[in-house]
């Protein structure tokens, strides 16, 4: 049985907080390794008061990006084994996030899609922040329907629109993945006539729930790894030009001098990887068996499997 009321749970989920995050940052004369930490207590120089290193990390996390925000909590877990103070991010939009993390006000971000999804982002506060690694390497933005739905490509779609309600149910306004739906899918594929409902993740979803339901037809935005694909009836249209960009690589990415303040931990996320076996099976019991509303214990029924608590062990040791 679908569990509906999981999308409540993830749209309550606040999105402002990391809006007023930006006007923290560098002190009066541009020097932001001072030693102290931000007011969410992110540090932003290598020692504390005692010489020692600072044990204070903040993790912002994408509202609606299920895969950041499992990563996340994993990370948390493990950091905190190895005895740091983690603090996440109320989840907010990537944008403030991204602001946030280049004025130093977060540390750490787990779900930075390069080379399409966040690039604009990238290209506007790359030089403030330093890629870490990347730990997937097939991500893909995706325009999904109903399995079974009368069109397999997005050549078809534009002929079909009657059948799909004429509307494209899309996610956040400033999401890349509306952004390439907006500016190259639609005109590639002729589908201007067609309605592009910008909207939220969690609002796609449960379009997507009663949609499959009812044995509706119905076209959303998407992207893999995602859940939903485990959950629902969906199949991706083909996109024989390429519109919605090739696989991409999901990259982490810290404030500008994280690696330098805590080598360890940048050097253990520089060699973090996640199967889809791994991540699917955390995101199945986070946010499909628990609704997403016990992330923490969701974690720890994960880790009740020997192979990830040995994989989740490894980490701590990394960074111990």
């Amino acid at each position: 049985m679908r569990k509906n009321n999981r999308f409540l749970s993830i749209a309550a989920l606040g999105a402002a907080a990391a809006l007023a995050l930006t006007a923290c940052g560098s002190d009066d004369n541009g020097d932001s390794n001072n030693g102290g930490t931000t007011d969410n207590g992110s540090s932003n120089g290598s020692t504390d008061n005692g010489g020692s290193e600072d044990k204070n990390i903040s993790i912002a996390i994408h509202s609606g990006w299920d895969e950041g925000i499992a990563v996340s909590y994993l990370w948390k877990a493990a950091l905190e084994e190895a005895g740091y103070e983690v603090e996440l991010g109320d989840p907010a939009e990537a944008g403030p996030n991204y602001v946030a993390i280049a004025g130093g006000d977060y540390d750490l971000n787990f779900d930075m899609w390069l080379p399409i999804t966040h690039e604009d982002y990238w290209d506007e506060y790359g030089d403030d922040m330093e890629q870490l690694g990347y730990w997937y390497d097939d991500a893909k933005l995706t325009i999904a329907v109903n399995e079974d739905a009368p069109i397999d490509s997005l050549t078809e779609l534009a002929d079909h629109a009657d059948e799909f309600d004429n509307r494209i149910v899309g996610i956040e306004p400033g999401a890349g993945l509306t952004r390439v739906t907006q500016d190259e899918a639609i005109p590639t594929y002729g589908l201007e006539g067609m309605d592009f409902i910008e909207s939220s993740t969690p609002t796609m979803l449960a379009e997507l729930t009663g949609a499959t339901d009812n044995n509706e037809n119905i076209v959303v935005t998407l992207w893999r790894p995602h859940w939903a694909y485990d959950e629902f009836p969906i199949k991706d249209l083909e996109d024989p030009e390429g519109a919605m960009g090739d696989a991409e690589k999901i990259y982490m990415v810290g404030r500008d001098g994280f690696s330098a303040d805590h080598p360890a931990v940048a050097e253990a996320i520089g060699n973090f990887k996640l199967t889809d076996e791994q991540l699917f099976s955390l995101e199945n019991i986070m946010f499909n068996e628990d609704d997403g509303e016990t992330p923490e214990a969701s974690l720890d029924k994960w880790l009740e499997d020997e192979e990830n608590k040995s994989f989740f062990d490894s980490i701590v040791d990394e960074i111990s």
